[in-house]
């Protein structure tokens, strides 16, 4: 939490010295369309992580099942690190360094530098180095595509609810119930030996996160708001 509190007091100063803004130029006071439009974000990523999850276990063939030594508590813990990580990086890669890129040379240019810089964050994060250029290509092209999608939800809602929700509803799938990520074994484990999905599954579902559900988040941001791009 202590990052989240940096990271938080830094944007506010930013904001300040280059543009004279409060930080609730982020849209971060809660009403009623933040709220929705936070919880809409977060069900249509934890539908989607859905799919593309139990799509690959059954191409894998593999089946999961309940973790008996994960209880409410770890499952509440776990929901708890997962939405500090999003929030954290929401604050990072889509607060008061992509408003200020917006202001300076617009909507369009402004997502591109965010979703390049959040693919390359995520080499760090995933400790990619080392591991072949193709694999950090691949991890470039996944989450770079998410961070344009965050990004331009940012850029349509003006808040920083719309892109967390999004963001929180996948990385709280995957990670929590599905046992994806550095928390380890959590809500449900995979049960068999995976086999290894072919090429054309594999394309399948990487199209499906770089393409499919950004252009399906877009279109609907497209449909549901009006904001004049530069």
């Amino acid at each position: 939490m202590l990052g989240v509190i940096v990271v938080f007091a830094l944007s506010w100063l930013l904001l300040w010295l280059f543009s004279r803004e409060h930080i609730t130029v982020l849209g971060i006071i809660p009403n009623g369309r933040r709220l929705k439009e936070f919880s809409i974000g977060l069900i249509l990523m934890a539908l989607f992580c859905m799919i593309n999850l139990l799509g690959q276990a059954y191409f894998r063939e593999i089946t999961y099942v309940r973790n008996p030594d994960y209880g409410f508590w770890e499952s509440l813990n776990g929901v708890w690190w997962t939405y500090k990580a999003a929030l954290f990086e929401e604050l990072i890669f889509r607060g008061a360094l992509l408003y200020l890129l917006i202001k300076k040379t617009g909507i369009n240019w402004a997502c591109l530098i965010s979703a390049i810089a959040f693919g390359i964050y995520h080499w760090f994060s995933y400790q990619m180095f080392g591991r072949g250029l193709i694999p950090m290509i691949y991890v470039f092209l996944l989450t770079g595509a998410a961070g344009w999608m965050f990004a331009y939800a940012f850029a349509r809602t003006r808040s920083i609810y719309a892109p967390l929700g999004l963001h929180f509803g996948w990385i709280v799938i995957s990670i929590v119930v599905f046992s994806e990520g550095p928390l380890g074994n959590s809500l449900f484990v995979i049960e068999g030996e995976a086999v290894e999905l072919g090429g054309w599954e594999q394309l399948l579902f990487f199209l499906w996160q770089t393409v499919i559900i950004p252009a399906s988040i877009t279109w609907y941001l497209i449909k549901r708001y009006s904001l004049n791009q530069k």
